[in-house]
C-alpha cells in the first residue's frame, strides 16, 4: 500500500499522512480538538471535495497549525500519492 506524508510536528504546523481507502476515513488528534476539531474536519472535507476525492484515509496530528497550512500539507500529500496533479 502507498503512504504519502507531508508537514512536521513542529509547533503551528500538522503531520498528514494518507493512503487509498475504501471510502473517506479521517484522523484528528490535535493540541487544540476540543476548540478547533469541527473545523479541522471541515477544511479536510472541503479540500478533499473540491478535488473529487471520496476514497482516501486522511490522519492529521495537528499542532495549531490554520487552516490554510493544513489545506496546504493535505494537498502535498495528495499529490505525492499521486491522486491529483498541480
Amino acid at each position: 500500500m502507498k503512504v504519502a506524508s507531508a508537514g512536521t510536528f513542529e509547533s503551528n504546523d500538522c503531520l498528514i499522512t494518507v493512503h487509498h481507502h475504501q471510502g473517506l476515513h479521517i484522523e484528528i488528534q490535535s493540541i487544540v480538538f476540543e476548540q478547533f476539531g469541527e473545523q479541522i474536519e471541515k477544511v479536510i472535507k472541503a479540500t478533499l471535495a473540491f478535488h473529487g476525492i471520496e476514497n482516501l484515509y486522511v490522519s492529521i496530528n495537528d499542532k495549531g497549525a490554520l487552516d490554510y497550512t493544513i489545506k496546504a500539507r493535505l494537498l502535498t500529500a495528495i499529490q505525492r500519492l499521486g491522486e491529483i496533479n498541480a
